[in-house]
């Protein structure tokens, strides 16, 4: 020992380096709650940035799904309207109006069918003797029809249309069904078959 440290000196010495152990040991364990705590937040931040992103994805699907179900509900009426007129000029004869006055008309019908075009809405094209398709077309009534194969399109009814792809409105037609045979070659089939 040195003359300048006394016993007592190297006892509060040795109790000082003791309590500073803890302290640091403290200090790190408030450290790691603090990073703990940053952590958390930073993660709860993020949760709460995605559900925000989320809702106005949401939002504006729900806004776009709005607005063309408003316009998929006026294009049906106007769809009516251009079905009045192409029923009105086939049943106007042609010299039963002045031509100007017919030309006039033909022209609001031509009018509105682009403008109907320009939304998005087409015709479902439908042929004759084309299979009938559930998706497309709505069968109305069935009837025999010997010159086209069971479950193809007769007759269109109504026209059908498409709004980009989705179908508004199914195109009605009429369905061939087999031919009957009537009783008597009926039987007579029967016979051939049994010999």
């Amino acid at each position: 020992m040195t003359e300048e440290q006394n016993p007592e000196d190297l006892t509060s010495l040795g109790e000082q380096m003791d309590e500073e152990p803890d302290e640091l040991n403290q200090l790190k364990a408030q450290l790691e709650e603090a990073l703990r705590e940053k952590e958390q937040y930073k993660n709860m931040a993020q949760r709460a940035q995605a559900d925000l992103v989320n809702y106005r994805r949401r939002a504006a699907q729900e806004l776009s799904d709005a607005r063309e179900n408003a316009n998929a509900q006026l294009l049906l009426k106007l769809i009516t309207v251009a079905d009045d007129f192409n029923r009105a000029f086939s049943a106007i004869p042609e010299d039963a109006v002045s031509p100007g006055w017919h030309e006039g008309l033909q022209l609001v019908h031509r009018s509105l069918q682009h403008q109907m075009e320009s939304e998005g809405l087409t015709r479902i094209e439908t042929a004759i003797g084309q299979p009938f398709d559930v998706h497309e077309h709505e069968a109305v009534f069935f009837e025999p029809d010997p010159d086209n194969a069971e479950g193809s399109v007769v007759r269109v009814i109504r026209d059908g249309y498409k709004l980009h792809q989705r179908v508004l409105r199914a195109a009605q037609v009429s369905v061939s069904k087999a031919v009957e045979q009537e009783p008597e070659a009926r039987q007579d089939n029967d016979n051939q078959e049994a010999q």
